[in-house]
């Protein structure tokens, strides 16, 4: 017996001596670390995931000590990975404070002490869930894609849909899924389009679940890109006749147009559909509803052509002409009525080009992406987040923000604290989400990348994140029952003459 707790307590005091050690020999150093992902100096919110991180130059070894309270952390190894009832026994003693972080890295033998830096910790909570396309940055190889849902508050990540699921071989057979979208962060009530093989835009509503066929002759093309209104059974789509071109010497490899683009409203309950704007000269896009059900948000281009042919070959010889604009519209929801447009950003008279309006849940800020010209921002370089208060009328770049390369998608958190936007900040290929946080006076947050298990993951991740959506809850339908509906009969839509 005696041997027995002998030989427990040794393998216990060898394991204490394998564990993590804060080196006795060091050289300082007034720098903070270069680690990757760069969580140095962020704002988090209180239920997000454990933030991992390591070296961005790989080190021989490393030491983090993290301290909140009277908690403290000592991790070692090649990377920093809290496990989850570490980080959150941490993140309780910081709540709308700070993690202090102590880094000492190994290399040629030699150890350094680094500066140390904080991870602030918000109350402002997250929504727990967040939705996106994974698809590669091939261009054309768009058939391997999911539509997959990430759970923030850990690593947990599950497909809603596999395009896989309904594609065939043979030319023509192929599938693409794009543009999901929920009304009021609510999975049960969602959509998302699919094109080529058994297309059809998809309606799951608290339960219900149907294939819409939304082409019909008196609009320009099936919905496209939505916005559910915030109660009622309504969703505004821009139809578009889109097209791609790639580019020689240009630095932005691709140019993706719209040659027409126009407004519908589609009525769910009663399978209607009615165009809202099909001005020729008016080229309008991305629709979106201010909360309180009252305004409608969208992008416009004026855009007169010279020749009534060949609108394509047009818009690709004159495409830094196309300028965008932000306007909106007056809804009455008692009466379904929609007022006359009002111009809401001028970004032509700048010279640039403004696209994706997104109204804050309280109605104060609209978030939006600028760029020289164009409607596709994700493919150009120099796209960047903007900022305009609906009070002021006041507009500026989100420099808190914006970094050298693309920022795009944008989409705010339900309580309205937390945006995640899309960005290629690390290589101008792959876009990966971030998030940062917004207090009541409009101060942004630095901005810190996703969360994984593995701190290394994004770099050995060959996908694009596409579209980032909040989510209060997973979507609980399974793939192969979004399937089974593809692979059915569409439901023709209605057409209803506008009034």
């Amino acid at each position: 017996m005696m041997r027995k707790i002998f030989l427990l307590l040794s393998v216990a005091a060898l394991l204490a001596a394998c564990g993590p050690r804060v080196p006795e020999n060091f050289k300082a150093s007034n720098e903070q670390p270069d680690i990757y992902p760069d969580y140095r100096e962020v704002t988090v919110p209180v239920n997000m995931a454990p933030l991992t991180f390591q070296m961005a130059r790989e080190a021989e070894q490393m030491v983090a000590r993290l301290s909140a309270g009277g908690e403290e952390l000592l991790l070692g190894g090649d990377k920093i990975q809290p496990s989850h009832d570490d980080w959150q026994r941490l993140v309780a003693q910081a709540a709308d404070k700070g993690i202090s972080v102590e880094v000492y890295a190994r290399y040629r033998g030699q150890w350094t002490k680094y500066k140390p830096f904080h991870i602030y910790v918000s109350n402002d909570s997250i929504d727990p869930y967040l939705s996106y396309r994974l698809i590669s940055p091939s261009y054309v190889s768009y058939e391997e894609l999911t539509i997959s849902q990430r759970h923030l508050e850990n690593y947990d990540e599950s497909v809603i849909y596999d395009n896989i699921l309904c594609s065939e071989e043979g030319a023509g057979k192929g599938q693409c899924i794009n543009c999901h979208n929920y009304q009021q962060y609510n999975p049960a009530r969602m959509q998302f389009h699919a094109r080529q093989n058994q297309g059809g835009t998809v309606i799951a509503y608290d339960g219900q679940m149907r294939k819409v066929g939304m082409k019909h002759d008196s609009i320009l093309s099936a919905g496209v890109y939505p916005a559910w209104h915030p109660w009622l059974k309504l969703i505004v789509y821009s139809t578009n006749k889109t097209s791609q071109v790639f580019q020689v010497k240009d630095p932005n490899k691709i140019e993706v147009f719209d040659s027409e683009s126009d407004l519908i409203v589609y009525d769910v309950e009663r399978n209607e559909v009615m165009n809202l704007e099909n001005d020729p000269n008016e080229m309008e896009v991305f629709p979106c509803w201010a909360p309180d059900g009252k305004w409608l948000y969208y992008c416009s281009a004026h855009f007169e052509y010279t020749d009534t042919a060949g609108h394509n070959k047009e818009v690709i010889r004159r495409h830094r002409e196309v300028k965008y604009n932000i306007y909106r519209k007056s809804f009455d929801p008692e009466t379904m009525a929609f007022g006359q447009r009002e111009l809401v950003f001028d970004a032509a008279a700048q010279d640039m080009s403004a696209t994706l309006p997104r109204v804050s849940p309280d109605g104060r800020w609209l978030a939006f992406t600028m760029g020289k010209y164009g409607v596709f921002h994700i493919w150009h370089h120099d796209g960047d987040l903007w900022i305009l208060d609906l009070q002021t009328g006041t507009a500026r770049p989100l420099d808190e923000l914006n970094s050298a390369d693309t920022e795009s998608y944008h989409s705010w958190s339900s309580n309205g604290r937390w945006m995640v936007f899309s960005s290629r900040r690390h290589d101008g290929e792959y876009t990966r989400p971030f998030f940062a946080h917004i207090d009541k006076d409009g101060h942004w947050s630095k901005p810190f990348e996703l969360p994984s298990s593995d701190p290394d993951f994004h770099l050995q991740f060959l996908k694009c994140y596409n579209v980032p959506e909040f989510m209060s809850g997973p979507v609980t339908i399974k793939p192969r029952e979004f399937a089974k509906v593809l692979k059915g009969e569409a439901v023709p839509v209605k057409y209803k003459e506008k009034r």
